[in-house]
């Protein structure tokens, strides 16, 4: 044997699956071969038939000035089949089924036996950054198995890069102070969540409640520069004032003033803070209010955002900027949180190159470099990129060894010679839930359940297909696996121009979202290069627009899936 297949027959010590890579080199087990039986397809379940309810499917900014909720998409054209006429589930069932899946991923997570989550403070120390190559003794130069090491911060998007830095423990003394159970403690920690630093917790879920761990503020506090002053004026101003952070102030006598900085403690029985702009110091250094001077004026009483125990946010609420200076100002070190899904890439593909021009019949990669970061956007931890050829062994071990909660599979899904993902799912005894959804770009994509809570989205080969696919099957999943679905808001937009449909299947078009200057309502664009293999026109879009069977006419209403980049740019 010769060839791309040469590798799968290889014997390899660790698992001696000589006699079941062999058949997967050749599209199938031993015995009979896959096209002598059906093709597995999904049970037919409330979960995977188009009467399934509808969850929302994008978390997003409000809808655009002028926008419509979604239009019911979930129609299929009367009796599409086939490939090139509406084969597959059709597209909104995928969104379900994909979502549905996620949603029971969720539930077994939190069934499951509590272990510290690898973003937890305790086990992070021990996490390696990029999972460590399998053995295999049939690697070539391509170093098929060898994971592609991910660089977390090369991507610009607010929130998503990762950082080592673990702040020290809050000491128990300080989290007892209060009186208040802190809700970071271990025994609090619900099944299925995880404490995470607050520098790692932007853009998840909280898992708990965020209670006050101290009255907010702690301490009667000055609003503004100035002087604080005790009884009726003139003040006599002392000569120390009163700085933020340093040691509680002395008490002031009647007739007394102190210049005072802002955040700096109140000293007691403390009658008003007069801003250093409305008072006027004479020449013997005596304290006068330009203006009428109130009890309390400029003071921040203690406890005047919130008390000891009050909660602040509710389970469920996203963990944005403003969230995590409210915990940190509550007193937080951590938050309990729904943890990141952890996805895997596998790029498959004997002629992709990862550098240079595409020359001699190869192509460069477009999938590698762009599916983690556009996975980070929607919130998940990519725990490694492996780029593995065409080899049906290297991927068999992949899928097996993997504990990512979600396996993202570019190419091999249709049934060619060298597409080994169906093969791959056979030897794994994965439920095939989706096989292929009437979209285009983008058909032949699927989705697997490899065991409980575990998944495998295919993707198909071509870049804008596998956007396509990205879109249809792992951004519902990841997001009720994450714990976003509550927060989506679908919503729709006329179409600027008329855009030609399939016969069967549903079409989804890079636009860009544009406001119309005369009535300010938005405008979905229709953009050039929209097939398969072009990347050029969703480089420049906002979202995807998604155009029913048969086309839709110049001012249509039609749903508007925004591209994680675009979200609040409008």
């Amino acid at each position: 044997m010769s060839g791309p297949h040469a590798r799968a027959a290889h014997a390899d010590p660790l698992d001696g699956d000589v006699e079941e890579a062999l058949a997967l080199a050749n599209g199938g087990r031993s015995g009979p071969r896959p096209d002598d039986a059906p093709a597995p397809t999904a049970p037919a379940s409330p979960q995977t038939q188009t009467s399934a309810p509808a969850r929302p499917d994008r978390d997003r900014q409000p809808a655009p000035p002028g926008a419509r909720p979604a239009p019911d998409t979930s129609h299929a054209a009367p009796g599409a089949h086939a490939h090139g006429s509406g084969e597959g589930t059709s597209w909104s069932a995928a969104r379900r089924t994909a979502a549905q899946a996620g949603r029971s991923a969720a539930e077994h997570r939190a069934r499951a036996p509590q272990a510290p989550h690898p973003r937890t403070t305790e086990a992070r120390a021990a996490e390696p950054r990029v999972q460590p190559a399998m053995p295999a003794s049939a690697v070539d130069a391509l170093d098929a198995i060898a994971p592609v090491p991910v660089d977390e911060n090369q991507l610009p998007l607010p929130g998503l890069p990762f950082t080592d830095h673990t702040p020290p423990p809050r000491p128990a003394a300080d989290k007892q102070a209060e009186g208040v159970e802190d809700p970071s403690e271990p025994a609090r920690i619900p099944s299925g969540a995880a404490r995470v630093p607050l520098g790692e917790a932007l853009g998840l879920v909280l898992a708990a409640p965020l209670t006050a761990l101290t009255d907010l503020p702690s301490f009667d506090t000055s609003a503004m520069d100035g002087w604080v002053v005790a009884g009726p004026g003139p003040w006599d101003v002392r000569a120390k004032g009163i700085l933020a952070g340093h040691e509680p102030p002395p008490e002031l006598s009647d007739g007394e003033a102190a210049a005072i900085a802002t955040g700096a403690r109140i000293p007691p029985d403390t009658t008003a803070v007069i801003r250093s702009e409305h008072g006027h110091l004479d020449d013997q250094g005596r304290l006068h209010p330009l203006r009428d001077v109130t009890h309390g004026q400029d003071i921040r009483p203690r406890g005047q955002e919130c008390r000891s125990g009050e909660l602040l946010l509710p389970t469920g609420a996203v963990v944005t900027p403003a969230v995590l200076g409210l915990a940190a100002a509550a007193g937080y070190d951590e938050l309990t949180v729904v943890p990141r899904p952890r996805v895997e890439v596998l790029v498959l593909g004997d002629e992709l190159l990862t550098s240079g021009r595409p020359r001699d019949g190869l192509i460069r990669d477009a999938l590698g470099p762009m599916l983690p970061h556009w996975l980070r956007a929607l919130g998940v931890e990519v725990t490694a990129v492996r780029r593995l050829g065409d080899d049906a062994k290297a991927l068999l071990k992949a899928v097996r060894k993997s504990t990512a909660d979600l396996i993202v599979t570019t190419g091999g899904t249709a049934s060619g010679p060298v597409d080994h993902v169906h093969p791959t799912l056979r030897a794994v005894d994965a439920e095939l839930l989706v096989n292929g959804v009437a979209v285009r770009p983008g058909h032949p994509m699927l989705l697997a359940r490899l065991k409980e809570g575990r998944h495998l989205v295919g993707l198909p080969g071509n870049p804008l297909a596998a956007v396509s696919g990205l879109l249809t099957l792992a951004e519902p999943l990841l997001r009720e696996l994450s714990g976003r679905a509550g927060h989506t808001e679908p919503y729709s937009a006329p179409l600027h121009t008329s855009v030609h449909g399939h016969p069967g299947d549903t079409r989804l078009v890079p636009v860009v979202v544009r406001q119309d200057e005369g009535s300010g309502h938005d405008w979905a664009v229709p953009l050039r290069y929209n097939g398969p293999a072009m990347l050029r026109g969703i480089a420049a879009a906002d979202a995807l627009a998604v155009i029913p069977p048969g086309g839709a006419k110049e001012g249509r209403e039609v749903e508007i899936l925004d591209l994680p980049w675009s979200w609040g740019s409008r």
